[in-house]
């Protein structure tokens, strides 16, 4: 029993490791699924809705970098990236969920390790957002 607790623990730290690799890519990836997904019910087929989604996707991702290199005041570049991190905390909740489903038999337990999983990925999706504003040093006019 401790083993599988343990090997549990190792599998949602390694998913939260992905999660944060992958997690300024939640939303585009949503946005394209259910594009993809209304394409397909709609009749367009499998590869129509394939490169719906696909085109959904990007242009989703495509307005995150546009609005990133366009916005100047932080208080605009911070609701974007929480805009763009909120799926992505939900999207680590519902992956830690799913570990933790199997692993961990308390209740209580499990939704405790949700939470923090879906906190350090929404606060790891949010940090990697704005580190790029933060490097940025400001114009100097010559």
């Amino acid at each position: 029993m401790v083993a599988v607790m343990l090997m549990g623990v190792a599998a949602i730290v390694l998913l939260c490791i992905a999660a944060y690799t992958l997690a300024t890519y939640a939303l585009p990836f949503m946005l394209g699924l259910a594009a993809a997904r209304f394409a397909y019910h709609t009749g367009s087929g499998l590869i129509g809705a394939g490169i719906v989604g696909l085109i959904a996707g990007a242009v989703a991702f495509g307005l995150l970098v546009f609005l990133f290199e366009t916005l100047r005041p932080p208080i605009l570049r911070l609701i974007v990236a929480l805009v763009f991190a909120i799926p992505a905390a939900i999207a680590g909740y519902a992956l830690i969920h799913g570990i933790a489903r199997d692993a961990v038999p308390s209740e209580i337990w499990r939704q405790i390790f949700c939470v923090i999983g879906g906190l350090v990925v929404g606060i790891s999706a949010l940090m990697r957002l704005a580190a790029p504003a933060a490097g940025r040093s400001p114009q100097v006019a010559r």
